[in-house]
């Protein structure tokens, strides 16, 4: 882990609302206080079992801190290259991060299955990267925290094909194997600082294993 990663100390109490206002304006004058973790930006990462709640948990966490960029590691993926994506966005995103500019990049379109238009990703304070391997072991040195969706595989991707319906069955299945196989050897809830708990009336948060390489 960076050597600028530090802990946050004990999560307050969530608020018991239906997105814990509370619990995430907490989390949010937490991350802002860390100090940058690649160039002028606090890079935080949202890792978890595909269909744990990563995305819809990352854009209220960015409401929280006032309008963060978020970047979706899906836009970086491929069909072919589910998890082969850390070279773009070496290239992409840290990179021009480190130097201070904004990361400029391109979406994968999964229906088109090519990559589309350039996007703008602004060296804001803070930076969410969510997506399965966001805490992955290549990653790490450049997040000022990691955080982890604390929700079981199966439960998840019962959760995600729900979601996405019986004509993504094939998918689904091509795609759970590759997530096993990948958390296999790369593990990131081992590395997470804080454990984020969905419940019927929001979040919870509790501190994580926060081991270190």
């Amino acid at each position: 882990m960076n050597d600028q990663f530090r802990p946050l100390g004990p999560p307050e109490p969530p608020d018991r609302g239906e997105t814990c206002p509370h619990a995430l304006t907490a989390l949010a004058r937490r991350l802002r206080a860390l100090p940058p973790s690649v160039g002028p930006v606090r890079l935080v990462a949202v890792d978890g079992h595909a269909g744990s709640g990563k995305t819809t948990f990352s854009e209220r966490l960015a409401v929280a801190l006032g309008g963060a960029p978020v970047l979706h590691l899906d836009d970086l993926a491929t069909h072919e290259e589910l998890f082969e994506w850390t070279g773009r966005l070496t290239e992409w995103v840290l990179a021009p991060f480190a130097r201070g500019e904004s990361a400029r990049y391109r979406a994968y379109d999964w229906v088109a299955r090519r990559f589309g238009a350039e996007r703008e990703l602004p060296a804001a304070p803070v930076v969410l990267v969510e997506g399965v391997g966001a805490g992955r072991r290549a990653l790490r040195p450049y997040l000022a925290c990691l955080l982890w969706m604390e929700l079981a595989n199966e439960g998840s991707w019962e959760r995600g094909q729900l979601r996405d319906g019986p004509e993504l069955t094939e998918f689904w299945d091509g795609w759970k194997r590759a997530e096993r196989a990948h958390f296999t050897t790369d593990p990131s809830r081992p590395y997470a600082e804080l454990l984020v708990l969905q419940g019927i009336e929001g979040y919870e948060l509790l501190p994580g294993p926060q081991k270190t390489d």
